[in-house]
């Protein structure tokens, strides 16, 4: 039990910390994580784990070893505690059924079902909520999510590996698989960021040169949904992105018209899918359609130290840097479309 005097900031911040255990694990729900706080003590805390298993408002109370308590808390949460029925019952009854006084919420719900509706419930059971705390924060924990609802789209991350002079690719190759230009811990941390993603994307030309098996090796935690672009059904059925490891979709040409807005009706056939999120492995041509589209929101880039001399070159970034970082011998340089 952690006594101490801290401020509103801090509890969410907290709240922030313990939803992000939850991401690669809760789609299509958002991540959230909630704190309990009775006369400067925690007294209970908890997050969202999986979707169809209890929020994380639930938890928390759960948590709680004293129930007696809850009437004299404040339970912070760092997304407004939901009001309908779903998959489990409304988190803003379970408030109100322990008569919790106070709430403090992070930022509001973007989910039309949501939006609004928990505070105002909480409001008229007359609770004392207080809405807005650290909510740029809280907005940056699910941008997932509300990029899905407020632009009915996935987010979308581009990645790629390019050579010291600008390739990702040679001219040429021997064999049917990818040739590495990173080092082993950069590839790692890739397979990190699949686990975290709730799909993966490549086209045609990865598959038919690299036959990738778009899955999680290197790190524990969930397969990604592999999309294929696979315009005319090129692809052989033998390839790895048919294995039984992960789900894969195919977009061909009954999916999408590969021949206008290819990057926009793309995302819209992931929204359709309710896919929040999609980190993009592409080729050149993938990549650079979504660039060229301005469909992007970060790209995150790794420069190692080989050299091809020809071959394939890197696509035209034209977003802001803001982060860059040494892994081992490889530089990554992340990039934000504001």
């Amino acid at each position: 039990m952690l006594k101490n005097n801290f401020s509103e900031e801090f509890y969410i911040k907290r709240c922030i910390e313990l939803a992000e255990n939850g991401l690669g694990t809760t789609y299509p729900n958002p991540l959230v994580g909630s704190v309990i706080v009775c006369d400067g003590k925690i007294i209970g805390e908890g997050w969202h784990r999986k979707a169809g298993e209890a929020h994380a408002e639930v938890n928390a109370v759960n948590s709680v070893k004293d129930k007696s308590l809850l009437s004299k808390s404040t339970i912070y949460v760092s997304l407004e505690p939901c009001s309908h029925f779903g998959k489990t019952p409304p988190c803003s009854d379970l408030i109100i059924t322990h008569k919790i006084p106070n709430v403090v919420i992070g930022t509001i719900d973007p989910f039309a079902k949501v939006s609004g509706n928990g505070i105002k419930k909480l409001q008229e059971a007359g609770i004392n909520v207080t809405v807005g705390v650290l909510e740029n924060e809280c907005n940056e924990l699910n941008k997932r999510f509300f990029t899905f609802h407020n632009k009915k789209r996935p987010y979308i991350i581009l990645k790629w590996a390019e050579t010291e002079d600008g390739y990702i690719s040679p001219a040429t190759k021997e064999e049917q698989k990818p040739v590495w230009i990173t080092n082993p811990y950069s590839r790692q941390l890739v397979h990190k960021w699949r686990s975290e993603e709730q799909a993966i994307l490549v086209g045609t030309q990865t598959v038919i040169d690299d036959n990738p098996t778009l899955n999680v090796r290197d790190w524990k935690g969930n397969n990604p949904v592999r999309i294929v672009l696979d315009k005319n059904n090129r692809i052989s059925k033998e390839s790895f992105i048919f294995d039984s490891s992960s789900k894969t979709s195919i977009i061909d040409n009954q999916s999408i018209d590969f021949h206008k807005n290819t990057a926009e009706q793309i995302a819209g056939y992931l929204y359709g899918n309710t896919i929040q999120s999609v980190i993009i492995e592409g080729g050149r041509k993938t990549l650079q359609t979504f660039i060229d589209a301005d469909l992007w929101d970060e790209a995150r880039v790794f420069i190692g130290r080989e050299q091809f001399s020809n071959g394939t070159k890197a696509p035209i970034i034209t977003g802001k840097a803001v982060q860059k970082s040494k892994i081992e011998s490889d530089e990554l340089v992340i990039y934000s479309n504001l």
